[in-house]
């Protein structure tokens, strides 16, 4: 997985963000930017972070390069260095890689079997999948 360009031109392999992290993360992306306590507001009352904590959270997730911030007065200003589409597609390389020994079809066939599908949806994979065909047959031709 190649790595994401930071600040300074720096690059950093990322990691698939833990449980905690993907909360913040989502946060971030909904609000394109916020402070400690704007993420922290952003809970719900009854699951509202500690202030220190989330602070800390947000620290080691700069590090790890899924975050960046800047000063404001005072006010550290965070938002993300990371779609979620980038997060989205390392979790499932992650997972495909370790738990379908680096099958994409066979995480495909383990979640058919596993979660029923409504026939509309069927029916968009399927679309899908031609169109995924029809792309990669002319890429081959392409490649010749």
């Amino acid at each position: 997985m190649p790595g994401r360009h930071l600040k300074a031109g720096l690059t950093k392999q990322l990691t698939v963000p833990t449980a905690g992290e993907m909360r913040l993360l989502q946060i971030l992306w909904d609000l394109e930017q916020a402070t400690v306590e704007d993420v922290v507001n952003a809970h719900g009352e009854k699951e509202r972070p500690n202030y220190k904590t989330t602070q800390t959270l947000l620290r080691i997730m700069e590090k790890k390069g899924f975050i960046t911030h800047e000063a404001q007065g005072r006010v550290f200003i965070f938002r993300p260095l990371v779609s979620r589409k980038t997060i989205d597609h390392l979790s499932l390389q992650t997972l495909v890689s370790r738990n379908f020994n680096g099958s994409a079809a066979g995480l495909l066939m383990n979640l058919l079997e596993a979660s029923p599908i409504k026939k509309a949806e069927l029916d968009e994979v399927e679309a899908y999948i031609r169109e995924y065909r029809k792309k990669e047959d002319r890429g081959s031709r392409d490649r010749k």
